[in-house]
């Protein structure tokens, strides 16, 4: 990371919160922003758990995206509640926040975060999937029930996965970014390194291919990451908390470990720019996920 020292006339550079209730689109938002696969996604609520930057700098301004887990109270144990302290302390520190919600009745776990939303800061009603409503005029009885609720700074309906109005979402955010110098080099697209993102996409991988019958307290370890000219070489465990978990990992004949690795480390190849050797195998640590030092030696 490199700071600037002066800055162009008229440029803004500030962070930007993406928060709202679990399986909303705030990850997929995120990556479509970008134009690129940072953050990963999956139908699994709290799929995000890490707070994540990402950069999109632009010729009059840098937007530094934090994106956010779901915040949620169905599973109340150590991980839960790190990934809501998390969102908590996001709010406190950044300049704009992005509340993201589908195109649905307002409901109980809406409720939740839009009680969390920050009353001096600018907060914008972020309308995901709208697509999904046809007519503009469906979303008026949402909108004005929402519009009572909060005060809101804007309101704009948008469809991530169709890049509908992200250009007009950007616009809005970045007239409430202070005017500074961009604090990242404009190639950079991430405060986070390769071997972080590499666990991630393994993670991923587990969350997608397993759907509901995978617990929720897995997690991924990246045991040895090494470069060896255009070739990384990834060593992963994938961290369950009971021993009748495992095999649901590794499936039949080790096909479902298998096709995990292979769709993982295609996703790495095309991030990375490289090929990339990926060994994967299945470790147990039981109550993990509410031992607060096997919290922290994830990064949690």
């Amino acid at each position: 990371m490199t700071e600037q020292t002066q800055s162009p006339d008229g440029f803004r550079c500030g962070t930007v919160a993406i928060v709202g209730r679990p399986n909303v689109g705030k990850s997929t938002l995120l990556n479509h922003i970008l134009g690129m696969k940072l953050a990963i996604t999956s139908r699994k609520a709290q799929t995000t758990r890490y707070r994540l930057l990402g950069i999109h700098t632009t010729e009059d301004t840098q937007f530094l995206f934090v994106d956010t887990p779901g915040f949620q109270q169905k599973h109340i144990n150590a991980l839960n509640k790190t990934l809501n302290r998390t969102v908590t302390q996001v709010l406190s520190e950044v300049d704009v926040v992005l509340f993201v919600i589908e195109p649905m009745k307002l409901g109980e776990a809406d409720e939740l975060v839009l009680k969390m939303l920050p009353k001096n800061k600018p907060v914008l009603l972020v309308v995901n999937k709208a697509d999904l409503m046809g007519d503009k005029g469906n979303l008026l009885p949402l909108i004005q029930d929402f519009d009572l609720l909060f005060d809101f700074a804007g309101i704009i309906p948008v469809s991530a996965k169709k890049n509908l109005n992200l250009e007009e979402l950007l616009q809005a955010t970045r007239e409430h970014l202070p005017e500074q110098a961009a604090i990242y080099e404009e190639d950079e697209l991430t405060d986070k390194n390769e071997r972080f993102l590499a666990a991630e996409l393994v993670r991923e991988k587990v969350f997608r291919l397993l759907g509901d019958e995978v617990p929720y307290s897995v997690a991924v370890e990246i045991e040895k990451f090494e470069t060896v000219k255009n070739l990384r070489r990834i060593f992963a465990a994938i961290i369950v908390d009971k021993d009748s978990q495992k095999p649901m990992i590794i499936g039949k004949g080790g096909e479902k470990l298998k096709q995990i690795s292979t769709e993982a480390r295609q996703d790495m190849e095309k991030l990375f720019g490289s090929k990339v050797y990926l060994e994967t195998w299945v470790k147990v640590k039981g109550g993990w996920a509410d031992d607060a030092r096997a919290l922290k030696s994830l990064g949690l």
